[in-house]
Protein backbone atom coordinates (compact mmCIF):
# COMPACT_ATOMS: atom_id res chain seq x y z
CA UNK A 1 0.00 0.00 0.00
CA UNK A 2 0.97 3.68 -0.95
CA UNK A 3 0.49 6.95 1.47
CA UNK A 4 1.54 10.39 -0.44
CA UNK A 5 3.97 8.04 -2.88
CA UNK A 6 5.45 5.98 -0.14
CA UNK A 7 5.38 2.03 0.09
CA UNK A 8 4.42 1.05 3.44
CA UNK A 9 7.11 -1.44 5.11
CA UNK A 10 7.81 -3.06 8.05
CA UNK A 11 8.95 -0.72 11.10
CA UNK A 12 12.86 -0.89 11.36
CA UNK A 13 15.08 -2.55 14.33
CA UNK A 14 15.79 0.81 15.55
CA UNK A 15 11.70 1.81 15.40
CA UNK A 16 11.50 -1.54 17.33
CA UNK A 17 13.89 -1.65 19.67
CA UNK A 18 12.98 2.21 20.65
CA UNK A 19 9.54 1.20 21.42
CA UNK A 20 10.28 -1.70 23.15
CA UNK A 21 12.23 0.12 25.43
CA UNK A 22 9.73 2.96 26.11
CA UNK A 23 7.22 0.39 26.86
CA UNK A 24 9.41 -0.81 29.61
CA UNK A 25 9.79 2.72 30.73
CA UNK A 26 6.24 3.39 31.06
CA UNK A 27 5.34 0.32 32.98
CA UNK A 28 7.68 1.61 35.40
CA UNK A 29 5.82 5.25 35.52
CA UNK A 30 9.03 7.09 33.53
CA UNK A 31 6.60 9.13 31.17
CA UNK A 32 9.13 11.40 29.96
CA UNK A 33 12.09 9.07 29.24
CA UNK A 34 9.23 6.51 27.03
CA UNK A 35 7.97 10.03 25.35
CA UNK A 36 11.17 11.12 24.08
CA UNK A 37 11.62 7.09 22.81
CA UNK A 38 7.83 6.97 20.95
CA UNK A 39 8.71 10.94 19.57
CA UNK A 40 12.06 9.31 18.01
CA UNK A 41 9.83 6.10 17.02
CA UNK A 42 7.81 8.44 14.57
CA UNK A 43 10.54 10.19 13.41
CA UNK A 44 11.90 7.56 12.22
CA UNK A 45 8.19 5.85 11.14
CA UNK A 46 6.40 8.61 10.02
CA UNK A 47 3.99 6.58 8.07
CA UNK A 48 2.83 4.03 10.75
CA UNK A 49 0.18 4.21 12.56
CA UNK A 50 1.22 2.36 14.81
CA UNK A 51 4.10 5.15 16.03
CA UNK A 52 1.07 7.82 16.56
CA UNK A 53 -1.14 5.26 18.26
CA UNK A 54 1.91 4.62 20.65
CA UNK A 55 1.84 8.65 21.64
CA UNK A 56 -1.68 9.05 21.43
CA UNK A 57 -1.60 6.12 24.37
CA UNK A 58 1.27 7.69 26.60
CA UNK A 59 -0.69 11.03 26.44
CA UNK A 60 -3.40 9.20 27.35
CA UNK A 61 -1.70 7.81 30.34
CA UNK A 62 -0.32 11.17 31.17
CA UNK A 63 -3.75 12.73 31.05
CA UNK A 64 -2.74 15.06 28.38
CA UNK A 65 -5.67 15.29 26.41
CA UNK A 66 -4.59 17.52 23.42
CA UNK A 67 -1.50 16.18 22.59
CA UNK A 68 -3.47 12.48 22.75
CA UNK A 69 -5.79 13.87 20.65
CA UNK A 70 -3.62 15.27 18.19
CA UNK A 71 -1.53 12.29 17.99
CA UNK A 72 -4.87 10.00 17.80
CA UNK A 73 -6.03 11.72 14.86
CA UNK A 74 -2.45 11.60 13.07
CA UNK A 75 -2.46 7.51 13.81
CA UNK A 76 -6.71 7.35 11.86
CA UNK A 77 -5.17 8.92 9.17
CA UNK A 78 -2.25 6.56 8.23
CA UNK A 79 -5.30 2.99 9.37
CA UNK A 80 -5.50 0.79 6.64
CA UNK A 81 -9.28 -0.13 7.94
CA UNK A 82 -12.07 1.80 8.01
CA UNK A 83 -13.59 0.76 11.11
CA UNK A 84 -13.17 -1.00 14.31
CA UNK A 85 -9.74 0.22 15.24
CA UNK A 86 -8.50 0.44 18.83
CA UNK A 87 -6.98 3.66 17.99
CA UNK A 88 -10.47 5.49 17.13
CA UNK A 89 -11.49 4.66 20.60
CA UNK A 90 -8.22 6.45 22.12
CA UNK A 91 -9.72 9.49 19.63
CA UNK A 92 -12.95 9.16 21.61
CA UNK A 93 -11.38 8.83 25.02
CA UNK A 94 -9.69 12.07 24.20
CA UNK A 95 -11.87 13.78 22.33
CA UNK A 96 -14.24 13.29 25.94
CA UNK A 97 -12.17 14.34 28.45
CA UNK A 98 -12.10 17.62 25.92
CA UNK A 99 -15.60 17.41 25.73
CA UNK A 100 -14.89 17.98 21.74
CA UNK A 101 -18.38 16.25 20.82
CA UNK A 102 -18.13 16.09 17.40
CA UNK A 103 -15.12 13.99 17.18
CA UNK A 104 -16.20 12.03 20.25
CA UNK A 105 -19.10 11.58 18.05
CA UNK A 106 -16.94 10.62 15.13
CA UNK A 107 -14.24 8.04 16.50
CA UNK A 108 -17.59 6.06 17.94
CA UNK A 109 -18.90 5.76 14.80
CA UNK A 110 -15.65 4.84 13.15
CA UNK A 111 -15.20 2.44 15.83
CA UNK A 112 -18.54 0.56 14.53
CA UNK A 113 -21.13 2.07 17.05
CA UNK A 114 -24.39 3.16 16.38
CA UNK A 115 -24.28 6.90 18.18
CA UNK A 116 -28.20 8.16 18.37
CA UNK A 117 -29.18 11.57 16.55
CA UNK A 118 -27.66 13.47 14.00
CA UNK A 119 -24.28 12.69 12.63
CA UNK A 120 -23.14 16.03 13.05
CA UNK A 121 -24.38 16.88 15.95
CA UNK A 122 -22.27 19.34 18.20
CA UNK A 123 -24.05 17.91 21.89
CA UNK A 124 -22.54 15.12 23.58
CA UNK A 125 -23.66 11.86 22.51
CA UNK A 126 -26.75 10.60 24.43
CA UNK A 127 -29.21 7.15 24.29
CA UNK A 128 -26.49 5.08 23.44
CA UNK A 129 -27.89 2.38 25.99
CA UNK A 130 -24.45 0.66 26.95
CA UNK A 131 -26.13 -0.88 30.14
CA UNK A 132 -24.44 -1.20 33.59
CA UNK A 133 -20.98 -1.93 34.22
CA UNK A 134 -18.23 -1.62 37.06
CA UNK A 135 -15.17 0.89 37.29
CA UNK A 136 -12.56 0.13 39.38
CA UNK A 137 -11.61 3.71 40.97
CA UNK A 138 -7.95 4.58 42.34
CA UNK A 139 -6.13 1.53 39.98
CA UNK A 140 -3.08 3.10 41.19
CA UNK A 141 -4.08 3.25 44.88
CA UNK A 142 -6.87 2.08 46.75
CA UNK A 143 -8.47 0.14 43.97
CA UNK A 144 -12.38 -0.24 44.70
CA UNK A 145 -14.84 -1.07 42.32
CA UNK A 146 -18.23 0.05 42.35
CA UNK A 147 -21.42 -0.21 39.78
CA UNK A 148 -22.37 2.87 37.43
CA UNK A 149 -24.46 3.61 34.32
CA UNK A 150 -22.51 3.89 31.67
CA UNK A 151 -23.22 7.03 29.50
CA UNK A 152 -21.03 6.62 26.53
CA UNK A 153 -17.88 4.42 25.84
CA UNK A 154 -15.87 6.42 27.47
CA UNK A 155 -17.94 7.75 30.80
CA UNK A 156 -19.48 6.42 33.95
CA UNK A 157 -21.72 7.73 36.51
CA UNK A 158 -20.91 6.37 39.50
CA UNK A 159 -23.92 4.44 41.46
CA UNK A 160 -22.59 2.71 44.39
CA UNK A 161 -21.96 4.96 47.30
CA UNK A 162 -18.05 4.74 47.47
CA UNK A 163 -15.92 4.37 50.47
CA UNK A 164 -14.06 7.39 52.06
CA UNK A 165 -11.00 6.29 50.88
CA UNK A 166 -11.85 6.64 47.11
CA UNK A 167 -12.06 10.37 47.09
CA UNK A 168 -15.16 9.62 45.49
CA UNK A 169 -18.92 10.29 45.38
CA UNK A 170 -22.45 8.65 44.67
CA UNK A 171 -23.39 10.82 41.61
CA UNK A 172 -19.97 11.31 40.09
CA UNK A 173 -18.63 11.08 36.56
CA UNK A 174 -15.57 9.37 35.46
CA UNK A 175 -13.81 8.71 32.36
CA UNK A 176 -12.33 5.44 32.07
CA UNK A 177 -10.46 3.31 29.78
CA UNK A 178 -11.67 1.10 26.93
CA UNK A 179 -10.47 -2.26 27.53
CA UNK A 180 -12.29 -4.16 30.42
CA UNK A 181 -9.84 -5.29 33.74
CA UNK A 182 -11.92 -8.19 34.96
CA UNK A 183 -15.55 -9.16 35.33
CA UNK A 184 -18.27 -9.24 37.58
CA UNK A 185 -21.10 -11.78 37.63
CA UNK A 186 -24.59 -12.10 38.93
CA UNK A 187 -26.53 -15.19 40.32
CA UNK A 188 -29.21 -14.00 37.92
CA UNK A 189 -26.47 -14.76 34.19
CA UNK A 190 -25.51 -11.90 33.18
CA UNK A 191 -21.68 -10.55 33.28
CA UNK A 192 -20.19 -6.84 33.53
CA UNK A 193 -17.36 -5.64 32.88
CA UNK A 194 -15.18 -3.79 35.05
CA UNK A 195 -13.02 -0.72 33.10
CA UNK A 196 -10.48 1.33 34.83
CA UNK A 197 -11.11 4.53 35.90
CA UNK A 198 -9.09 7.02 34.23
CA UNK A 199 -9.88 10.71 35.91
CA UNK A 200 -12.72 12.18 37.57
CA UNK A 201 -15.24 13.89 34.66
CA UNK A 202 -17.81 15.71 36.58
CA UNK A 203 -17.94 16.20 40.43
CA UNK A 204 -20.91 15.26 42.63
CA UNK A 205 -21.75 17.87 45.28
CA UNK A 206 -23.48 15.56 47.34
CA UNK A 207 -21.68 14.64 50.53
CA UNK A 208 -21.24 11.05 51.48
CA UNK A 209 -21.68 9.91 55.40
CA UNK A 210 -21.57 6.95 57.02
CA UNK A 211 -23.58 6.13 59.94
CA UNK A 212 -24.34 3.10 61.93
CA UNK A 213 -27.81 1.99 62.12
CA UNK A 214 -29.77 -0.85 64.49
CA UNK A 215 -32.07 -3.05 61.97
CA UNK A 216 -33.87 -5.56 63.40
CA UNK A 217 -34.67 -7.15 59.69
CA UNK A 218 -33.04 -6.95 56.29
CA UNK A 219 -36.74 -5.15 55.68
CA UNK A 220 -35.39 -2.71 57.92
CA UNK A 221 -32.34 -1.87 56.32
CA UNK A 222 -33.79 -2.28 52.69
CA UNK A 223 -36.64 0.50 53.55
CA UNK A 224 -33.88 2.90 54.21
CA UNK A 225 -32.26 2.22 50.93
CA UNK A 226 -35.49 2.74 49.14
CA UNK A 227 -36.41 5.87 51.25
CA UNK A 228 -33.21 7.33 50.12
CA UNK A 229 -33.79 5.79 46.47
CA UNK A 230 -37.30 7.82 46.65
CA UNK A 231 -36.05 11.24 47.57
CA UNK A 232 -33.36 11.06 45.23
CA UNK A 233 -30.34 10.15 46.60
CA UNK A 234 -28.77 6.76 47.81
CA UNK A 235 -28.40 4.69 50.98
CA UNK A 236 -25.72 1.48 50.92
CA UNK A 237 -25.41 -0.99 53.45
CA UNK A 238 -21.70 -1.67 53.93
CA UNK A 239 -21.32 -4.43 56.25
CA UNK A 240 -23.17 -6.59 53.41
CA UNK A 241 -22.01 -5.05 50.13
CA UNK A 242 -18.15 -4.33 50.48
CA UNK A 243 -15.27 -7.01 50.27
CA UNK A 244 -11.75 -6.93 50.11
CA UNK A 245 -10.17 -8.76 47.60
CA UNK A 246 -6.80 -9.31 46.47
CA UNK A 247 -5.37 -7.82 42.70
CA UNK A 248 -5.84 -10.86 41.52
CA UNK A 249 -9.09 -11.88 42.33
CA UNK A 250 -10.67 -8.05 41.40
CA UNK A 251 -9.14 -8.44 38.29
CA UNK A 252 -9.93 -11.65 37.48
CA UNK A 253 -13.98 -12.55 36.87
CA UNK A 254 -15.69 -12.89 39.86
CA UNK A 255 -19.32 -13.37 41.54
CA UNK A 256 -20.70 -9.80 41.99
CA UNK A 257 -22.50 -11.35 45.39
CA UNK A 258 -23.16 -8.09 46.77
CA UNK A 259 -23.93 -9.72 50.02
CA UNK A 260 -25.98 -12.21 48.98
CA UNK A 261 -24.81 -16.18 49.19
CA UNK A 262 -22.03 -17.67 50.03
CA UNK A 263 -18.24 -16.55 49.17
CA UNK A 264 -15.99 -18.91 49.31
CA UNK A 265 -13.15 -17.15 46.76
CA UNK A 266 -9.71 -17.91 48.81
CA UNK A 267 -8.51 -14.18 48.09
CA UNK A 268 -11.45 -12.81 50.30
CA UNK A 269 -9.73 -11.11 53.28
CA UNK A 270 -13.57 -9.97 54.60
CA UNK A 271 -14.64 -10.82 58.21
CA UNK A 272 -18.15 -12.44 57.49
CA UNK A 273 -21.01 -11.58 60.41
CA UNK A 274 -19.09 -8.47 61.45
CA UNK A 275 -20.27 -4.87 59.94
CA UNK A 276 -18.31 -2.24 58.77
CA UNK A 277 -16.37 -2.22 55.91
CA UNK A 278 -14.31 -5.30 56.45
CA UNK A 279 -18.03 -7.44 56.69
CA UNK A 280 -20.16 -9.36 55.02
CA UNK A 281 -22.74 -12.04 55.50
CA UNK A 282 -22.42 -15.48 54.61
CA UNK A 283 -25.33 -18.11 53.52
CA UNK A 284 -26.45 -19.19 56.90
CA UNK A 285 -25.45 -17.29 59.54
CA UNK A 286 -27.62 -14.41 61.64
CA UNK A 287 -28.65 -11.53 60.62
CA UNK A 288 -26.63 -8.83 62.51
CA UNK A 289 -28.73 -5.86 63.90
CA UNK A 290 -25.53 -3.44 64.05
CA UNK A 291 -24.97 -2.15 60.31
CA UNK A 292 -22.65 0.70 59.30
CA UNK A 293 -24.21 2.46 56.15
CA UNK A 294 -23.52 4.70 53.62
CA UNK A 295 -25.76 7.47 52.94
CA UNK A 296 -25.10 9.98 49.72
CA UNK A 297 -27.56 12.68 50.68
CA UNK A 298 -27.45 16.59 51.10
CA UNK A 299 -26.67 18.21 54.58
CA UNK A 300 -30.20 19.50 54.61
CA UNK A 301 -31.67 16.17 54.32
CA UNK A 302 -29.88 13.28 55.71
CA UNK A 303 -30.82 13.60 59.64
CA UNK A 304 -34.22 13.78 58.18
CA UNK A 305 -34.16 10.78 56.31
CA UNK A 306 -32.42 9.06 58.87
CA UNK A 307 -35.55 10.30 61.52
CA UNK A 308 -38.34 8.99 59.40
CA UNK A 309 -37.32 6.00 58.64
CA UNK A 310 -36.86 5.71 62.68
CA UNK A 311 -40.35 7.15 63.01
CA UNK A 312 -41.94 4.37 60.55
CA UNK A 313 -41.01 1.72 63.14
CA UNK A 314 -39.52 2.92 66.23
CA UNK A 315 -39.38 -0.73 67.91
CA UNK A 316 -37.08 -1.73 64.98
CA UNK A 317 -34.69 0.76 64.28
CA UNK A 318 -32.23 3.37 65.51
CA UNK A 319 -29.65 5.38 64.04
CA UNK A 320 -26.45 7.18 65.95
CA UNK A 321 -22.63 8.43 64.87
CA UNK A 322 -23.54 10.06 61.33
CA UNK A 323 -20.75 11.95 60.21
CA UNK A 324 -19.82 13.40 57.01
CA UNK A 325 -16.75 11.55 55.33
CA UNK A 326 -16.42 12.73 52.01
Amino acid sequence: MKIFGKVRHRPSASWRQATDRAFTLIGDGRYEDAGALLTRAADLEPWLSESWFNLALLHKFRHDWEQARAAGLRAVALLDKETGAPDWWNVGIAATALQDWPLARRAWQAYGLKVPGAAAGTGEPVGMELGSAAVRLSPEGEAEVVWGRRLDPARMEVLSIPLPSSGRRWGEVVLHDGVPNGERTTTAGPSYPVFDEIELWAPSPVPTWVVLLEAATEADRDALEQLAAEAGFAAEDWSSSVRLLCRACSESTMPSAEGEGEHSDPHDHSEPGHPGPLGHRSQGELWVPERECGIAAPTGLVRGLLDGWVADSPDSREWRDLEEVC
